[in-house]
């Protein structure tokens, strides 16, 4: 790199049947922080040595495309310290290997990128350097924010997830294999830490630059830097949560760039929302937007009704017709196909769409008295709810997968689960709903103390009584005003900044309008169903207190002049 640290890059290149590599050839670019490929302890057995990235080299070589895969500095048996998470440095080092691409001989002077999650985003980092070889990005499950869609869903900490984070980045930038094996994606016994490159035949390289990632951030430390999303470093003024992630750098991304977003109904704490926002946010003409019924990385389909665990849908082979089309040239159909494709759960069917969102109009469904929702709103009223700090919604749920949790199955402890929460049931619907986008909470709530954390989940309640979790959404209640998007951050549903001048206390006793979204879902509600709304103040197993040691009561107003209601963007399903 240009301040002299030194970075490890596999190059895979397509070979011909006499075994010589033919060319020139497009590259697609892989920056990793987690191994671009392991050493074996035993190099006899046929283990996978590089996991996170086998499937794109299997896919993406054997059809004409050199693949590159990096260890992003202090990472892998790259030298340096990783200064923050999707450091700028890292953003630059991204031009330096552009750079040094298009001057390889094997290379045709154009470059793509993809990956899942941190991956993902790091395809947006590469473009937004406005390097002219980059052509098509594929971030896949990536966030466009990483406050709001990441560790801060609705301005509230996800403790466990900086945590369970950190010790993650322990055991791979430390090569501490003891701590690794904790890990189900990198179990493997046969894996010997990050592999040395080929000059560095006896592994010191290697073993130096691990030395040096013991100077690496922790996340615990990091990320609570950040507590307001305008919040900077102490130690540099200029830092904030836009300078790791990929809306703070959006101008530099080229429009003639083509750009496939992807993510899944049960993509973490806002994944979907990044695709989303980043679908809605780009100028860009070639523009896609693919969203599943998939966790985070499409390891799993999440429908109940699905026919096996793993997704039928081939994600890999979508990227490589993209990229098929946008840097081979090569007609594939996908221009002529609707930009915005979305999977509908309980209705197991795919849906197309021109834009976003699918659906413009919708239902209101009111708190009535009675623990209903109604059509219309009723009279005047209001319900307590005591926030109990021990309650939390278990450990098979959306936000496991994205702390490297092996998930296998979502929400299957769910009946029951919100007993404890406040519940309004609507009566049984009379038609299918297809609900498709973000259900809107509008609450009208009062506080015995300043602060307080309402999360609000939204069932089918089928009609044998069978409780199915759909989605959602949450919200400090500090963080309650709304504002207008900034151009580099476009949504559809109410957006906050999150920032602390737009942050206040709420009104002991006063109530207050909590107006947010849930993560948005597609999901049919069959007739006979009932549609169910759950209020509760804490969530033990994912987030902190709010506020600490003050488990507040919370009282929900109803009815007339205060009409809490939820609004689903309902239209006729099939």
């Amino acid at each position: 790199m240009p301040d002299g640290c030194r970075l490890a890059v596999d190059v895979y290149l397509p070979q011909g049947l006499d075994g010589d590599a033919e060319g020139p050839f497009p590259a697609i670019t892989i920056f990793t922080p987690y191994y671009r490929r392991f050493a074996l302890a035993d190099a006899t057995k046929p283990d996978e040595v590089t996991p996170g990235s086998f499937r794109y080299r299997d896919s993406f070589v054997p059809a004409g495309y050199a693949l590159v895969v990096i260890d992003v500095r202090g990472t892998g048996a790259s030298f340096g310290t990783r200064d923050s998470f999707r450091s700028p440095r890292e953003r630059e080092d991204c031009r330096a290997i552009a750079d040094w691409i298009v001057a390889q001989p094997w290379s045709n002077g154009t470059i793509g990128a993809t990956g899942v999650s941190y991956l993902g985003a790091a395809s947006d980092f590469l473009a937004s350097t406005g390097h002219k070889a980059v052509k098509a990005i594929a971030p896949l499950f990536a966030v466009w924010d990483t406050y709001s869609d990441h560790y801060y869903p609705g301005g509230i900490l996800l403790k466990e997830l900086a945590r369970v984070y950190d010790d993650l980045m322990i055991a791979m930038d430390h090569d501490r294999r003891d701590l690794l094996k904790n890990v189900s994606y990198y179990a493997n016994p046969n894996y010997a830490g990050p592999q040395p490159v080929d000059e560095d035949a006896d592994g010191s390289l290697c073993r130096q630059a691990i030395s040096e990632h013991i100077g690496n951030f922790h996340m615990p430390d990091f990320i609570t830097e950040f507590k307001f999303k305008g919040d900077t470093l102490p130690y540099d003024p200029g830092f904030t949560s836009a300078k790791f992630s990929p809306y703070g750098y959006y101008e530099g991304i080229d429009p003639d760039v083509a750009v496939y977003s992807v993510s899944g109904w049960m993509d973490g704490a806002g994944y979907a929302n990044g695709s989303i926002s980043r679908f809605l946010t780009l100028p860009n003409e070639k523009r896609h937007l693919l969203l599943g019924p998939w966790d985070h990385g499409a390891r799993i389909d999440c429908s109940p009704w699905r026919p096996k665990e793993e997704p039928d849908f081939p994600i890999v082979g979508e990227v490589l017709r993209f990229f098929d089309e946008y840097l081979m040239g090569r007609d594939t159909g996908l221009r002529r196909e609707a930009p915005v494709h979305y999977y509908t759960m309980h209705e197991e069917a795919w849906q197309e769409a021109a834009s976003w969102p699918p659906v413009e109009s919708g239902e209101a469904l009111y708190l009535d008295a009675g623990s209903r929702l109604s059509p219309e709103a009723g009279s005047a009223g209001a319900d307590d709810y005591q926030v109990d700090f021990s309650k939390g919604t278990g450990g098979q749920t959306r936000y496991e997968r994205i702390a490297a949790i092996d998930s296998r199955d979502y929400y299957v402890d769910w009946q029951g689960r919100d007993e404890a929460m406040l519940r309004y049931d609507s009566g049984p619907l009379d038609r299918d709903w297809q609900v498709s986008g973000h259900v809107i909470a509008d609450l009208h709530v009062a506080s015995s103390e300043p602060d307080a954390a309402i999360f609000v989940y939204l069932s089918e309640v089928e009609a044998d009584g069978t409780v199915r979790y759909v989605t959602e959404g949450l919200l400090r209640a500090l963080h309650r005003k709304e504002s207008a998007c900034p151009p580099e951050h476009r949504t559809t549903w109410p957006f906050r900044t999150f920032t602390r001048a737009d942050a206040a206390p709420m009104p002991i006793g006063e109530p207050q309008r909590l107006h947010f979204a849930m993560l948005p879902t597609s999901w049919t509600f069959k007739a006979g169903s009932r549609v169910r709304l759950a209020i509760a103040g804490a969530d033990v197993d994912h987030c902190g207190q709010v506020p600490h040691g003050r488990p507040p009561l919370l009282t929900l107003h109803r009815g007339e002049g205060l009409a809490s209601a939820i609004r689903l963007p309902v239209r006729a399903a099939g």
